[in-house]
């Protein structure tokens, strides 16, 4: 079995969410594999476990780091934050969604407002990255304020590229927008769902699914500046010889996409491997 430490652009890519559809592996089941895969080959290639704030009373004093994702609004954040500390739980990420699409700029304070409460009060530690997801209505106006506002308090940006239905998954020009939004903002981002594979394609599920090679390579262009039709045009590129082959330098674009969360670990571990970017054991 090797020990020797990944390459850059795959430590941690990939955040365990295997309890979120379209995975939904049961609670107890997800963890202990999550736990299991911390012994494997390719452990580095895995970030934080990703839960429910709603699951952490199953969690005591649980040894995984964990991303907490928020189910309401902002007023669960020091709940959820104290009772983690409560619980001996480590937090290593809270992630929490937008929920007012005719006030973003304003859900984006509150938000705000709820994080430096509940550190001030001790409840949250300053280092623990806070994602926000915006809605999901494309560069508008009011999603580039929002965006201002969470770059304003430190946050980082998350940004959902797939689901259950295709309103879910961005076209890549708004995926290009957001990224080139969080770039010009400083602001790092996350992804989450869609990203199971390295390389964009047409899913079982008649949807365009965005590759997270293909986000990597669109995300290190646009931090060289490439043009936004270019940025495009990488995120639309479905020839997995044509990525391999443009895969140096993607170490600088984890400095912004930091991660994604996927039901499957093991899906962008085979194609990592099947692509000849990570060396089999």
């Amino acid at each position: 079995m090797s020990t020797e430490p990944l390459p850059s652009p795959w430590r941690g890519l990939v955040d365990d969410a295997a309890i979120f559809p379209p995975g939904d592996v049961p609670l107890a089941e997800a963890a202990a594999a999550h736990q299991t895969r911390r012994s494997d080959p390719y452990a580095d290639l895995v970030g934080t476990f990703v839960v429910k704030d709603l699951d952490l009373p199953a969690l005591k004093a649980t040894p995984l780091a964990l991303s907490v994702v928020i189910t309401g609004g902002a007023g669960q954040i020091a709940g959820t934050a104290a009772l983690a500390r409560k619980l001996h739980i480590a937090v290593e990420g809270v992630e929490i969604a937008l929920r007012d699409p005719d006030d973003p700029v304003g859900n984006a304070r509150r938000v705000a407002a709820a994080v430096d409460a509940a550190r001030g009060e001790g409840k949250l530690d300053d280092h623990v990255p806070v994602y926000v997801e915006l809605p999901h209505v494309g560069s508008t106006g009011s999603w580039l304020a929002a965006a201002d506002e969470v770059a304003a308090n430190e946050f980082r940006l998350k940004f959902r590229t797939g689901g259950l239905d295709a309103s879910a998954f961005p076209a890549a020009p708004a995926l290009a927008g957001w990224i080139d939004a969080a770039l010009d903002r400083e602001t790092p981002f996350k992804c989450t769902a869609g990203l199971h594979r390295a390389v964009r394609h047409t899913g079982e599920d008649g949807f365009e699914h965005h590759g997270f090679l293909n986000v990597l390579a669109a995300t290190r262009n646009a931090f060289d500046g490439a043009a936004l039709d270019e940025v495009v045009a990488t995120l639309e590129e479905r020839e997995p010889a044509v990525l391999v082959e443009n895969a140096d330098g993607l170490d600088r674009a984890r400095r912004w996409f930091t991660s994604f969360g996927s039901c499957s670990v093991q899906e962008p571990l085979d194609d990592l491997l099947a692509y000849g970017l990570l060396e089999g054991t």
